[in-house]
């Protein structure tokens, strides 16, 4: 049930960055308004996070989820009133409120229902919500913005994430365990014992550095696709289609892997393909379809195989007391450290008179360095007498 949610949110999120070859001449934006836009709802996800985190252990999660779920479509919808840069960036705030509280009480759900043993496998599968939105969502959502517009995707998204909310409603059980083993405590309080907890620290730092290197790379792909590596528009959506495809059979693999070999060592290999592979790709010049698919291919897995198993590090190291609060301060994290680096990106790429992006292998090494920065955090953390035992 919640990859349905999770699918859902992803394609919101995502969604847009591969518009941008139809969204930025049809709002007459420049590319650091397409990196504001884009950043807009992790810039909100992360500050709705922030606010939440003390009451997200306060309420039954289902309650919780299906509240913000809710918010979530009504301002996807909203999304395809946009007119301008302004109303466009309006509508993407709001719909950022409510879609990261989403995200952190998925993950606290899969903490509190699955043990540690299982949660690679898991998380694999929600992951496999990113590859079914590449699969289905992004290609669709690509067909629909050149037939319709660029607003009929996010119609689409609405209608369809409806069924979801209905199949959890009747279906997903109340979750209040958490409420039976946790100390009476004021919101305020609560937010201040996650925070205030030094063990956090450096996952958050890690978190914060595997987030900036998607989000300064993905805003910009169709656009370097199209007007650099010479892919024609009509063909971008099978770009996306045959990634999302490996994806998503390669997502519940590396699941099974960090349950089988250890998260930690999958993360390392996975920023070993990450480090070589986003600097290849920046570097494309006009290239045939298949060469570009082939790289697409690589630079997913290569995320994928960071994400998945940090995300599983990552349910093992609060108590279920905290689970939640603590979720919710890593999706803003998260969040807010992706708007960042999409603003950053968006100053540092330019377009050319020609159309093509310039300075993207500047992208790509800041991204590598973020790569190389992040796995040495995670190897601090992983040698953590305090906390080792709950990454093992």
């Amino acid at each position: 049930m919640l990859p349905l949610l999770q699918f859902a949110v992803v394609v919101d999120f995502t969604i847009l960055s591969p518009l941008g070859a139809i969204v930025i001449p049809a709002l007459s934006m420049t590319p650091a308004q397409f990196g504001i836009a884009v950043s807009a709802y992790s810039l909100s996800a992360g500050m709705s996070g922030i606010v939440m985190a003390g009451h997200a252990d306060n309420f039954d999660r289902k309650r919780l989820l299906l509240f913000f779920y809710t918010g979530f479509l009504l301002c996807t919808a909203a999304c395809a009133l946009a007119t301008s840069f302004e109303t466009l960036v309006v509508a993407r705030f709001l719909t950022g409120i409510f879609g990261g509280v989403v995200g952190s009480t998925a993950m606290a759900i899969v903490a509190d229902i699955f043990e540690p043993s299982k949660r690679g496998r898991v998380m694999g599968l929600m992951q496999g919500a990113f590859s079914v939105s590449q699969v289905l969502g992004l290609p669709i959502g690509l067909q629909l913005a050149t037939s319709w517009g660029w607003q009929a995707p996010f119609l689409a998204l609405a209608i369809f994430g409806a069924i979801g909310g209905l199949i959890i409603t009747w279906k997903m059980k109340p979750l209040v365990k958490h409420l039976d083993s946790k100390k009476s405590r004021r919101a305020y309080m609560h937010l201040w014992m996650t925070v205030s907890n030094r063990r956090y620290y450096t996952a958050f730092s890690a978190t914060a550095l595997l987030t900036t290197g998607g989000f300064m790379l993905m805003p910009f792909i169709s656009d370097f696709l199209v007007n650099n590596a010479a892919v024609d528009i009509s063909r971008l959506s099978a770009v996306y289609l045959f990634t999302g495809i490996s994806s998503l059979i390669v997502a519940p693999f590396i699941g099974r892997l960090c349950d089988r070999f250890g998260a930690a060592h999958v993360l390392y290999g996975g920023c070993c393909v990450t480090f070589i592979s986003v600097l290849t790709y920046t570097r494309t010049g006009p290239s045939s379809l298949a060469y570009v698919i082939a790289m697409n291919i690589v630079l997913f897995v290569g995320i994928s195989a960071r994400m998945i198993p940090w995300q599983a590090l990552l349910s093992g190291i609060p108590s279920i007391e905290e689970r939640g609060s603590f979720h919710a301060i890593g999706v803003a994290i998260q969040h807010l450290a992706g708007s960042l680096a999409t603003v950053l990106a968006g100053n540092i790429v330019r377009i050319d008179a020609h159309g093509r992006i310039e300075n993207f292998t500047t992208v790509g090494h800041l991204i590598a360095g973020t790569t190389v920065f992040a796995a040495l955090v995670i190897r601090k953390i992983e040698k953590s007498s305090a906390i080792s035992g709950s990454l093992k």
